[in-house]
C-alpha cells in the first residue's frame, strides 16, 4: 500500500485556518472585509473575552439567498472572481473563498442572512466544520455571523493566544483603522457591556480622525494628498485570440495613482514601525516597498533609528497591484514598484517641506521615542506620551469610548476612560502620574497684567503655516554659552542650535553643488594616508566615484591604504581621517545593497557636520544674522540632516500662559 494519501476536508480546513486565522483579530478582519464587500453602510461588532468566547459581526449589506449561504462554506467558494484572469484585477477585499470554511472548522459558527428581495432569511449552524442546522427564519436584510469558542477543537492553537486585553487591543486597532479608511460608513465595536468605538458616518478622513481621536491628535498630523498618472510601461497584452475586436484601435488609458492621508510632524518619534498604517484600495497591508519610501521621505528629518506615525491611503487601478501573494492578504505586489516607491517618497517629502512645522520648546523638552501604539483607542498606562497620544493599561478592562456625532466638543466630553475602577475624564488622566501642583488663581481684569494685543496671536498662527518668514524676521540677541543663538520676533522667543543650523545650510548647499558638479574642494599640503580594514576597502571601492564627485581625490596607496590629496572645502585636515573612517564604517554595516542616493546624502551630511561651526564658538552679530537668514532659505529648516531639531520656539502664547495673562 502506498504512503501518500489525500487529506480529509476537515483536516485541510484546519491547516488553512493556520494560515488565515491566526488570532481573534484575524477572524474580525476576514468577516469585516466580507461586510465591506457586501456594500454595508453599517457594521456592528460584538466581542467577549477578547474574541476568544464570542465574535459577532452584523451588517446591513446585500445578504445571501439560501443556496449561496450553504455554498459559502465550501472551500474556495466565492462570488468575487470567476476565472484566473480575474486574479489580475481583484477589486474586492476578499476573494479566496477560504475565510468562512476555515473559521467554521475551528469554532461554533452561527449565520443569519437575508437578501433584500427575499421574503425570509436563512439560519445555518456549524460546529467544528460540520453543519448541524439549516432553516428559514424572519430576519432583517443583511448578514450576522456569530463565532463562539474559537479554537475549541484545536487546543494547541488556543494555548498560543495572548491575554484577553491584548487580543482585544488587536481587534480595536483593526476596527479603528478600517473605520478611518471608510469614513462614509458607520462602525461600532462593543466588548461585553462597554462601547469601545462608535463612529457614525462623516464627510471625510479629517473629520473621521477628529471624531475618533480628537483635535489634539489631528493637530499633530500633517495632511498629504497627491495624484500621478500611470504610464503603460511593460503592461502585458492578452494573446490575439483573447482580444476584443476594437481593442487594437482603442488604447485603454492606464489610469492614475492617488494618495491621501496623514503623516506626523518630525517631533513625533516612534521606536518601531507599528504606528505606520498603509491602505491600498481600502485594504490594510504591510508593505516593505511603501515603508522604505516613507523612511526615505523622512531621511535627514528624523533620526535613523526612529519612525513616524503614518496613516496613508493609496488608490490605483486594480490591475496595477497583485493582492494574491499572501494567504492573509496583508502583502501586495505593485506592477510598477519603482514608480510607486518614488511617488510615495516624493509626495510625503513635499508635504513635509510645505508644512515646515516648528518644534515647540516644551514639547521637545519632554520628547522621547516611544513604542506605544499611536492610532488605537488605547489600552496602556494612563499617561500621555510625547506626541500626546492617549493610551490605557492592557491589564485594565476598556471603558466607554463612544462618539455619537462628529460635533466638536471639549476633550473632556469626548473621552471617558477608566483605570482600576477610577473614572478619568480627558486630560485628567495626567493626575494619575503627576504630583499635585498648586496653581495660583488667575484674577480676571487684573490691572497689573493687561492682555497683549491680538497681533502676536495672529503672527503665532501664521508661523505654523510657513517657517521661512518667521526665521527671516528673527533678530539675534546673543549666544547662550557660545553654543545657542537667542533670537526674538513678534511670535516669541527662539533658540537656535548654531552647529546644526549651519549644518543644515551646508548640507543643502553641498547637495546643490553636487547636482551641478561644482563642489568646492581644497588641496592638502601633504597627502593624507589612511589604512583601511578589509570591510572598509570593499566599501571604498564601491563609493570612490561618489567621493570624487563630492570633492575628494583619493587613490590606492599600497595594499590596504589610500592617499587623500584633495578634500572638500571647509573641513579641517585633522577631521578628514575621522570623517572617512566614520563613513566607511557606516556603509560597511548596511545590510542591503548600497543606494547611491543614500550614499550621496550621507556623504553630504558628514561633510556638513564636520565643516559647520562648532559649539562653544563665539559668533559676531553679523555672523548670527547671516546664519539665520541662510537658514530661512533652506527647504527643511526645522531639523538637521541627522534628524535633530534646529530651532525651538517659546511662543507668545506660551509666554503669556507662563505669566498667567491668559
Amino acid at each position: 500500500m502506498g504512503r501518500i494519501h489525500v487529506l480529509s476536508e476537515s483536516v485541510a480546513n484546519k491547516i488553512a485556518a493556520g494560515e488565515v486565522v491566526e488570532r481573534p483579530a484575524s477572524v474580525v478582519k476576514e468577516l469585516l472585509e466580507n461586510s465591506l464587500d457586501a456594500g454595508s453602510t453599517r457594521i456592528k461588532i460584538q466581542v467577549e473575552a477578547g474574541g476568544k468566547k464570542l465574535i459577532q459581526i452584523a451588517d446591513n449589506g446585500c445578504g445571501m439567498v439560501r443556496d449561496d449561504a450553504l455554498l459559502a462554506f465550501e472551500r474556495h467558494a466565492t462570488s468575487k472572481i470567476k476565472n484566473a484572469e480575474d486574479l489580475l484585477s481583484v477589486a474586492t477585499l476578499g476573494f479566496r473563498g477560504e475565510a468562512l470554511p476555515t473559521i467554521a472548522s475551528v469554532s461554533r459558527l452561527h449565520l443569519e442572512t437575508r437578501a433584500p428581495d427575499e421574503d425570509s432569511g436563512t439560519v445555518i449552524e456549524i460546529n467544528g466544520g460540520k453543519i448541524f442546522k439549516v432553516e428559514e427564519a424572519g430576519l432583517p436584510a443583511g448578514t450576522s455571523i456569530t463565532v463562539r469558542d474559537l479554537f475549541f477543537n484545536t487546543p494547541a492553537r488556543k494555548k498560543f493566544l495572548k491575554a484577553e486585553s491584548t487580543e482585544l487591543s488587536h481587534i480595536a486597532s483593526l476596527v479603528t483603522h478600517y473605520a478611518l479608511a471608510h469614513p462614509d460608513k458607520h462602525f461600532e465595536l462593543h466588548s461585553a457591556t462597554n462601547a469601545i468605538l462608535v463612529a457614525p458616518p462623516v464627510a471625510g478622513s479629517s473629520e473621521r480622525v477628529y471624531q475618533v481621536f480628537g483635535k489634539d491628535i489631528l493637530d499633530q498630523l500633517i495632511p498629504v494628498a497627491a495624484m500621478q498618472p500611470l504610464e503603460r510601461v511593460g503592461l502585458p497584452q492578452p494573446p490575439p485570440w483573447r482580444r476584443n475586436d476594437g481593442e487594437d484601435q482603442a488604447r485603454v488609458e492606464p489610469g492614475e495613482m492617488r494618495m491621501h492621508g496623514f503623516i506626523s510632524k518630525p517631533e513625533i518619534q516612534k521606536l518601531n514601525r507599528t504606528s505606520i498604517y498603509i491602505f491600498v484600495n481600502g485594504r490594510l497591508i504591510r508593505d516593505r516597498l511603501v515603508q522604505h519610501a516613507l523612511t526615505e521621505a523622512y531621511r535627514n528629518i528624523l533620526p535613523p533609528t526612529v519612525y513616524p506615525v503614518v496613516l496613508l491611503f493609496l488608490e490605483l487601478p486594480s490591475g496595477e497591484v497583485d493582492v494574491n501573494v499572501h494567504p492573509s492578504k496583508t502583502e501586495v505586489r505593485f506592477r510598477q514598484q519603482s514608480v510607486m516607491h518614488d511617488f510615495v517618497r516624493d509626495s510625503v517629502r513635499a508635504a513635509l517641506m510645505k508644512a515646515r512645522p516648528v518644534p515647540q520648546f516644551m514639547t521637545e523638552i519632554t520628547a522621547h521615542p516611544t513604542a506605544s501604539p499611536s492610532l488605537t483607542p488605547g489600552y496602556r498606562s494612563g499617561s500621555v506620551d510625547s506626541a500626546g497620544w492617549r493610551t490605557l493599561s492592557t491589564a485594565a478592562a476598556p471603558q466607554a469610548f463612544a462618539l455619537q456625532a462628529p460635533v466638536p466638543a471639549p476633550i473632556t466630553e469626548r473621552f471617558h476612560f477608566g483605570v482600576d475602577g477610577i473614572a478619568v475624564e480627558g486630560n485628567a488622566a495626567l493626575s494619575l502620574v503627576r504630583a499635585p501642583q498648586i496653581v495660583p488663581e488667575v484674577i480676571e481684569n487684573d490691572s497689573c497684567a493687561p492682555p497683549l494685543p491680538e497681533e502676536s496671536e495672529t503672527a503665532y498662527e501664521f508661523a505654523n503655516n510657513d517657517l521661512a518668514p518667521s526665521l527671516a524676521s528673527l533678530k539675534p540677541l546673543g549666544q547662550i554659552r557660545e553654543s545657542f543663538i537667542l533670537a526674538v520676533n513678534h511670535e516669541g522667543l527662539w533658540i537656535v542650535d548654531q552647529h546644526v543650523a549651519h549644518e543644515r545650510v551646508l548640507f543643502e548647499q553641498i547637495l546643490k553643488q553636487r547636482a551641478a558638479r561644482k563642489v568646492e574642494s581644497q588641496r592638502l599640503l601633504m597627502p593624507l594616508v589612511l589604512e583601511l580594514m578589509p570591510a572598509q576597502q570593499a566599501v571604498f571601492a564601491e563609493i570612490s566615484e561618489e567621493l570624487n564627485q563630492n570633492g575628494f581625490e583619493a587613490e590606492p596607496f599600497g595594499a590596504r591604504s589610500i592617499a587623500i590629496k584633495v578634500a572638500p572645502a571647509g573641513v579641517d585636515a585633522a577631521q578628514i581621517e575621522h570623517m572617512l573612517h566614520e563613513l566607511l564604517d557606516q556603509f560597511s554595516r548596511e545590510e542591503q545593497a548600497l543606494n547611491m542616493e543614500k550614499v550621496r546624502a550621507r556623504i553630504a551630511a558628514s561633510i556638513a557636520c564636520h565643516a559647520a561651526v562648532k559649539v562653544n564658538m563665539p559668533l559676531q552679530q553679523n555672523k548670527m544674522e547671516w546664519l539665520l537668514a541662510q537658514l530661512a532659505k533652506t527647504e527643511c529648516p526645522m531639523s538637521c540632516p541627522h534628524g535633530r531639531p534646529v530651532v525651538l520656539r517659546y511662543s507668545m502664547k506660551d509666554i503669556q500662559k507662563a505669566f498667567k495673562r491668559i
